[in-house]
């Protein structure tokens, strides 16, 4: 993305036009500039309508740009325990996390960004988004526990966007073990977990979230499996803002949780949220190997539980999907 892109796209509105002279005076350069700035638009997600002798709007669909005191304002009595950095563009916004953690950032920081280049999931997949169409975010939080003793935290945090999907008004949307946020079979939504620290503890934790708030035809064709939004989960809103406020909320709530008692306290309601529980389902393991079985839930520890040939079996790792 071109270095005056983003602020150029600020300046504009869904209601008026401003012409090229104008951006051009404002930003102090030539009105070539500005529409290289605005060109390939459609790469990142964005639309705007161009009028000759009127100049440029941003149309409809524009995105909300993030806002740090809107985020706060929806995150509440929250908000005073994370601090927020907002990013234009970064390659991953956990990658940047990560270092600021290696500098002594404190526990509660926060980097979202408006575009992530470089998104990364499980087992090295790509997170695909565009500008203004996904919310993608990092929490630091850090822990006494030992790096051992976080087991199941990536199903806690499930839990806690599970319930913000609620406070938005989405019960529906469901839980995939280990990370996956889902509806009507679609993801919507995942986490990574990244972690530094001592066996003993202390431990730093970075979670990495992308959420899609709002999927343009071209982005979904970058997408290597089905998925879905926040406006397809029946969320009536694409405000980032409000969306990263109630995430955060939970996320606050729930991670003091989760040092005291571990996953357990989370397994009743995590099972409850679980889009495969009680059903045929194929475990694909990291080696290419697959297991079948009838997904029972997980245990305290996080790890899947399958009924397999009269027994009940438990998995660390894997990709989860119903049997045909």
């Amino acid at each position: 993305m071109n270095d005056l892109t983003l602020p150029v796209l600020r300046t504009l509105s869904q209601v008026e036009f401003r012409s090229g002279e104008a951006l051009a005076r404002t930003f102090g350069v030539s009105r070539g500039t500005i529409h290289n700035a605005l060109k390939d638009l459609d790469r990142l997600g964005v639309s705007v309508v161009r009028s000759r002798g009127l100049g440029y709007r941003l149309d409809d669909d524009a995105p909300t740009w993030l806002d740090a005191q809107r985020i706060n304002a929806a995150a509440g009595d929250a908000a005073v325990k994370f601090s927020m950095r907002l990013e234009a563009c970064c390659d991953s916004t956990s990658t940047a996390l990560l270092r600021l953690a290696r500098e002594g950032a404190a526990s509660g920081s926060v980097v979202a960004a408006e575009l992530q280049t470089r998104g990364r999931g499980r087992r090295n997949r790509v997170w695909e988004s565009g500008l203004g169409s996904a919310l993608t975010f990092s929490l630091l939080w850090r822990f006494d526990r030992g790096v051992g003793a976080l087991s199941g935290l990536s199903l806690a945090v499930g839990v806690a966007l599970s319930r913000a999907m609620a406070r938005l008004g989405a019960p529906q949307v469901m839980l995939k073990w280990p990370n996956d946020l889902v509806t009507q079979g679609r993801k919507i939504g995942g986490t990574l977990i990244e972690v530094e620290g001592d066996a003993l503890g202390p431990s730093a934790v970075v979670i990495g979230i992308g959420i899609n708030v709002r999927l343009t035809p071209a982005l979904r064709g970058r997408i290597d499996q089905p998925a879905a939004d926040l406006v397809e989960a029946g969320i009536d809103t694409t405000d980032r803002n409000a969306v990263l406020g109630v995430i955060l909320n939970e996320l606050v709530s729930a991670l003091p949780e989760f040092e005291l008692g571990g996953f357990a306290p989370f397994r009743t309601e995590w099972e409850a949220h679980h889009a495969h529980q009680n059903r045929c389902v194929t475990l694909l393991l990291p080696d290419g190997r697959r297991e079948e079985g009838i997904a029972r839930g997980a245990d305290d520890d996080g790890a899947l539980l399958l009924a397999q040939d009269g027994a009940t079996r438990r998995w660390l790792a894997g990709e989860l999907s119903l049997r045909a």
